[in-house]
C-alpha cells in the first residue's frame, strides 16, 4: 500500500508521515516547494505538485491507494480541495482521510469552515471511501505566541472564556494514521478533542504556572488583536480569523460526552494533556 500525504511539511502532516513510516507503510509526500523535498525522512518518496494546478496532480496521485488530505487556509482553498478529490477519483484511490474542521451550529459563517463544507460535499459525492476528522483548536497554535508570552508576559490568542476542548495535533495525526491503516473508520466522521476545557484566562494561568511568573490574557478585543496581527498575515486572513474568534468568544467549542467516548477508538489512546504540552513548550523556549 502506498499513501500520499498532502501537506507533509505541516505539523499534522509530519506526524502522519512519521506514523505511517513507523508502521512500514510506503509513503509519498507531496509539497508545493521543491526546496522542501530534502526535509522528508529517508525512505519517503517526495513529489512536487500544486493543488491549484490540476495538471500537476496526475503524477503525484499515480499508483496511490490512500490519501491523507488537508487543504491549507487560502483564498484558493475550495479549488484546491476539489482538484484533489478529482485527481484521487481519476487515479482510482480507494480511501481518503480528510482533515476538516468542527461544524457546530452557527459556525457556517466562518469563511474557512464554510470552504471545507463544500470540499466535504464533493468528497462524499465522489463515491471514494473516506474518513473526515474534525479537530478542535490545536495546542500547537500557541507556538506562534512565543514572543508575546516570553517577552511581553501576555497570552495573545483571543479565545474568550466560554471554553474550548483544545487538542494536541499529535493526537490528530495518530487518528489519521489509524484511519489509514485499520478497518472500521470508512465513511465516518470523528470530532477530536482534548479532555479538558481551556479558556483565555486558564491558558494564561497555565503558562504562569510553568514559567513561574504572571502571564496575562490579552483579552477579547478583536480589533486590538487584528491591529497586532496585520503585521504577520494578510488582511483577508485577519478578517477570517476575527470571525472565528468571535464565534469562540460567544459559543466556545465544547466536546460532548459522546464525542469524547467515540474519539478514543480512532486516536487509539486517551488524549494528551495541555499541561504536558505547555511543559514541553516552555522547556523548548527556555532552552
Amino acid at each position: 500500500m502506498t499513501v500520499l500525504v498532502i501537506g507533509a511539511t505541516g505539523g499534522v502532516g509530519r506526524g502522519v508521515m512519521s506514523g505511517l513510516v513507523g508502521q512500514g507503510v510506503t509513503v509519498r509526500a507531496m509539497t508545493h516547494y521543491p526546496a522542501k523535498l530534502d526535509q522528508f525522512p529517508e525512505g519517503v518518496e517526495g513529489c512536487v505538485a500544486d493543488l491549484v494546478a490540476k495538471g500537476s496532480l496526475a503524477k503525484a496521485f499515480s499508483g496511490i491507494e490512500q490519501v491523507f488530505m488537508m487543504t491549507p487556509l487560502s483564498q484558493n482553498e475550495i479549488q484546491m480541495g476539489l482538484n484533489a478529490v478529482l485527481a484521487a477519483t481519476m487515479a482510482g484511490v480507494k480511501n481518503i482521510v480528510y482533515l476538516s474542521v468542527p461544524h457546530p451550529e452557527g459556525s457556517d459563517n466562518i469563511p474557512h469552515f464554510k470552504n471545507k463544507v463544500l470540499i466535504e460535499r464533493k468528497l462524499k459525492e465522489s463515491g471514494v471511501a473516506h474518513t473526515i476528522l474534525r479537530p478542535n483548536n490545536f495546542f500547537q497554535n500557541d507556538q506562534w505566541g512565543q514572543a508575546a508570552i516570553m517577552a511581553y508576559n501576555t497570552y495573545p490568542q483571543p479565545l474568550g472564556n466560554v471554553g474550548l476542548n483544545r487538542v494536541d495535533s499529535r493526537d490528530v495525526a495518530d487518528a489519521a494514521v489509524n484511519a489509514l491503516t485499520r478497518e472500521g473508520f470508512e465513511n465516518r466522521e470523528f470530532a477530536l478533542h482534548g479532555a479538558e476545557v481551556w479558556t483565555g484566562d486558564s491558558i494564561a494561568a497555565k503558562f504562569s504556572e510553568k514559567l513561574g511568573r504572571e502571564i496575562r490574557y490579552a483579552g477579547d478585543d478583536l480589533e486590538a488583536w487584528a491591529k497586532q496581527s496585520q503585521h504577520m498575515m494578510p488582511a483577508w486572513m485577519v478578517d477570517n480569523f476575527k470571525v472565528m474568534y468571535q464565534y469562540f468568544q460567544q459559543h466556545g467549542l465544547l466536546a460532548s460526552e459522546e464525542e469524547l467516548a467515540q474519539q478514543e477508538a480512532i486516536v487509539g489512546h486517551p488524549p494528551r494533556s495541555f499541561d504536558a504540552f505547555v511543559t514541553e513548550l516552555v522547556e523548548a523556549w527556555s532552552s
